[in-house]
């Protein structure tokens, strides 16, 4: 399917706000997000439900009596859609086992330095074709070396940076930062900064989904590692 790129913005702003509120949109607040209004936004809203990418719904007002009003919602054609359009090149399937699978060995390794699942994840980065699987790989890499240097990185406050500028958007960051810390192994370094230009390269092609799938990701391996 193609869609103009007046249309492929106006439904990748849709998802976000979407995502942000996870709740069926009404017309207006399409329009005040886009700066455009309220009956552009409609109608470009019907014309995307024509094509099968968003479903609409009249439902009672929250408060209040009142007349019904319409939302949207997206289609699963639409986030699929969107992720071939950014060129993501993942397959969710693929991604949902490849997840599980390094969460399972993360459980299977509590109490350990998890260095044998540090250095198999690092032989299979520079095989990962998949945007999301190199970046979960990479991901679990950076986050299993902090773990073996969570004292120093206490103390260079290398967490709490992770936590307050966030996963992924600041892995290239984190780990140069890894360099600085004086145990850490320089060989493991090395390589993770030799990986963090793909990385970076592509973090740039996926979408918002693919990031914050990314993001919550991070946040299992973290919950996992410091328990």
């Amino acid at each position: 399917m193609k869609l103009t790129g007046r249309q492929r913005q106006f439904l990748n702003s849709f998802l976000d706000l979407y995502r942000e509120t996870r709740q069926p949109l009404h017309y207006s607040a399409v329009a005040e997000r886009l700066g455009v209004s309220a009956m552009t936004a409609y109608d470009m809203l019907r014309l995307l439900e024509e094509r099968g990418l968003l479903a609409s719904e009249y439902v009672l007002p929250e408060r209040g009596p009142g007349r019904s009003i319409i939302v949207f919602r997206p289609t699963g054609k639409a986030t699929t859609l969107m992720a071939q359009l950014a060129g993501e090149g993942w397959d969710r399937e693929e991604w949902e086992g490849v997840k599980e699978r390094i969460l399972q060995a993360l459980r299977e390794g509590r109490g350990t330095d998890y260095q044998g699942l540090l250095e198999e994840i690092l032989l299979r980065i520079p095989e990962r074709k998949s945007p999301m699987l190199y970046g979960a790989e990479m991901i679990t890499a950076v986050l299993l070396h902090l773990h073996q240097l969570k004292e120093e990185a206490r103390g260079s406050s290398l967490l709490e940076s992770l936590r307050s500028l966030g996963l992924p958007g600041e892995l290239a960051g984190l780990t140069l930062g890894l360099s600085f810390v004086e145990r850490a192994n320089r060989r493991i370094t090395s390589l993770l900064l030799s990986y963090s230009r793909k990385y970076q390269e592509y973090l740039a092609r996926l979408s918002s989904d693919g990031r914050q799938r990314l993001s919550d990701f991070a946040e299992e391996v973290m919950r996992i590692v410091e328990t």
